[in-house]
Formats: C-alpha cells, structure tokens, sequence
C-alpha cells in the first residue's frame, strides 16, 4: 500500500471530490504542487533517475518527481506502459551477465517477449494514457516526452509510440542516435506528420557534429544531447555546441562527469568537469526554452535516495540561477 488509513482521511479532507481509488497520487500532491521553472528556465528530470527506487509504478514514480520538486519529466516507457496493463516482465531486455552477449536461449526469449509485447502495444487504446497524463497534470508535473522509440520497430508500432506521446502531451519522443541515414529519413517522417519531434539522445559519441546527419535528414529531427557525456566523450565544453545549435534542441540532459583526462567518471554535481552552472545561466540569458533534464548517473550516497539525490541536483541548478 502507498498510504496508510490515516494519510487516505487527510486526503479526503484535503480533495473530496477526487478519486482516491484512480489518483491518491494527484490528490496528496495538491497542497505542494511543485515548480522547476527558475529564472525563466525549465528545469526537469528523466524518469530513469529513479531506477534504484523499490517501486516502479507510474503513481510511486510521480511521488517521487514530486518529493525532489519538479514539475517536468522526461518519462520512461516502463512506468507508462505499466500504468497501461502491459503485460508483467516484457518491458525490458534481457541477456547475460554484464558484459556478455546473451546466449542463443535468450535471445529466443528476447524475440518472443518482443513479439509479445509488439501485439499488446497495437491493440492498446490510448485512454489509460490520457487518464495518466491527467494524474500527473493534476500533481503539477508537465510531459514533455517519453522514451520508447526504436528504429527497427514497424511502422504500426511507429504510430502506437507516436500515438502514446501525443495522449501524454509530450513536445518529443526520445531515443538512441541512429548512425543509419535511411532510419533518421524514416524517423523524421514520422516526426513530421504527427508533429511531434524525434528527439536523439547522445553519450560518448556527442560532438559538434555528431547530429549532422540527423538534422539533414529531416526538420522534425532534433537533438536529446547530454552534456555530461558530451564532456567525457569530447574532453571539451559543451556551450559552443548550444550556441550553435539551440534551435534544433528539444531537451537537454544535465550530469557531472569529467573530462577522459580526469577518468570520465560520473560524480556529485560541482565536483566534475561538466560546466552546469555556466551552462545554466547561458540558458538564462539567451531565454533558451527547451528543458534541461536532470539525469541522476553518480552513485547514491549511503544514507540517501535517488529523491533526495535529484533534490540534491535541482539545489544546484537553483543556486546557479
């Protein structure tokens, strides 16, 4: 249970009108609704920061954007689809050990999971998404995209993500960077006719020019990049690339990793290389709109939580503002 008797009364008290059945979430979250808009820049977080969390359902992991005080997201398609009814265990791949390619047998259970999963998502109607975009709406947090696109998925499967991100209200869809000239074209396609950006995310392989391709392709095409990797792959700052290309950026993702000289490795915020605060006020002074989504990578500290951790991430985006 989420919620004891005792905190369930409050929450009548508090909301009479709600459903405490559909959205005991949205209801306790009314008295606090969060804001991450500081100084006219949107700050958010990826739902994957969560992932050490014991409860991974969509209600629990709207608790916790709202415990860390923010009121955007990128969402992860496990919380969204979870929500949705699907089916228990397919939302994610398996394999060997880490490190290992999976064996034969697993890559026949991976096929059959997909398979299982491909036929749910194409008879899935998009009311139980609109009925989450509407709790998280009621707890203050906007969509601004979600993370399930993969370009060898079919066409079908193309329109039932698209489908998902417009019910949810989402700006973008993100996904891995493809290298392959004729998925971006496809993608973008796509991107174009629902008029919903496709939205690349990036790691070690970020640059000034690692979106060439991706851009040229089509204008529904933007970049998801992340600074922190961007730093650690490049050894270089990456404010010149949002002076660039600022208005092909449909979000960015903020960690702290250092430079390949000092170990690339991901630590606490302002004990790193990657220049936050500078890149926080440069999106403040040139009203840059497009969210900045903390990404909660370094190891969380005995005694601590992965909410109290991106809390922790949003203080310093405040104090940088």
């Amino acid at each position: 249970m989420l919620y004891t008797r005792r905190e369930i009364g409050k929450l009548a008290l508090m909301a009479p009108t709600a459903s405490l059945v559909e959205r005991p979430v949205a209801a306790r979250a009314q008295a606090r609704r969060p804001n991450s808009v500081i100084g006219g820049v949107s700050i958010g977080t990826i739902t994957y920061s969560y992932r050490s969390m014991p409860d991974q359902s969509a209600e629990a992991t709207l608790r916790y954007v709202v415990d860390s005080g923010i009121s955007q997201i990128e969402l992860m398609n496990g919380p969204a689809e979870s929500f949705a009814g699907a089916p228990q265990g397919e939302r994610g791949g398996g394999g060997g050990r880490r490190g290992e390619p999976p064996t034969p047998e697993q890559q026949a259970a991976q096929r059959a999971s997909a398979d299982r999963m491909k036929k749910w998502r194409l008879s899935m109607s998009m009311d139980r998404f609109k009925q989450l975009r509407r709790m998280y709406d009621d707890a203050g947090v906007k969509i601004y995209a979600w993370k399930a696109l993969n370009p060898n998925m079919s066409d079908e499967e193309f329109e039932y993500v698209f489908n998902v991100a417009e019910a949810l209200g989402c700006t973008h869809t993100t996904l891995e960077l493809p290298t392959d000239v004729a998925q971006l074209k496809r993608i973008g396609a796509f991107a174009e006719k629902r008029k919903i950006y496709a939205a690349y995310h990036t790691h070690l392989q970020g640059s000034l020019t690692a979106f060439d391709q991706a851009f040229a392709a089509s204008k529904a095409n933007m970049a998801n990049i992340d600074l922190g990797h961007y730093v650690a792959g490049t050894g270089e700052s990456p404010i010149p690339f949002l002076r660039m290309f600022h208005g092909r950026i449909a979000s960015v993702h903020l960690k702290d990793r250092q430079t390949p000289a000092h170990g690339a490795g991901n630590l606490p915020w302002g004990t790193g290389d990657t220049p936050l605060k500078e890149i926080l006020q440069l999106m403040k002074q040139e009203k840059y709109a497009f969210p900045a989504s903390i990404e909660l990578e370094y190891d969380v500290p005995a005694g601590s939580d992965a909410v109290k951790e991106v809390a922790k991430c949003f203080d310093y985006c405040k104090a940088a503002l």
